[in-house]
């Protein structure tokens, strides 16, 4: 089992990219709202605030998603059909890291759709 942690600087491939996670089969997938580092402290400390010139306009807010996968090369198939629908992931747009894990207790909790 693999933990998949994506870290999605550009909100815009947000859609194509969930699309993506269930057509590898990924449908466990916990999405928390981010911020870089550096946009907090060039933001809430004033001794950075030269850190707002180095980031320009790039976005300090991503979305971080979690997701499960028992395919150790899920990272690189999201990548393949990313560009495959026309967006270069290596662009700037976020991390994508894959981690081995041990063990996952408990069930995923599905959504009441009544």
């Amino acid at each position: 089992m693999y933990l998949v942690i994506i870290i999605l600087n550009n909100e815009e491939i947000l859609d194509d990219l969930l699309s993506i996670l269930v057509e590898l089969g990924s449908t466990d997938t916990t999405i928390v709202e981010g911020q870089s580092m550096g946009g907090f402290l060039a933001h809430r400390i004033p001794i950075f605030a030269g850190l707002r010139l180095q980031l320009g306009g790039k976005n300090v807010y991503s979305k971080i998603m979690f997701a499960l996968s028992d395919d150790k090369d899920i990272g690189k198939k999201i990548i393949h059909l990313l560009k495959d629908s026309g967006f270069d992931f290596d662009d700037g747009m976020g991390r994508i890291i894959v981690v081995k894990i041990e063990a996952v207790f408990g069930e995923p909790q599905l959504p009441d759709l009544e």
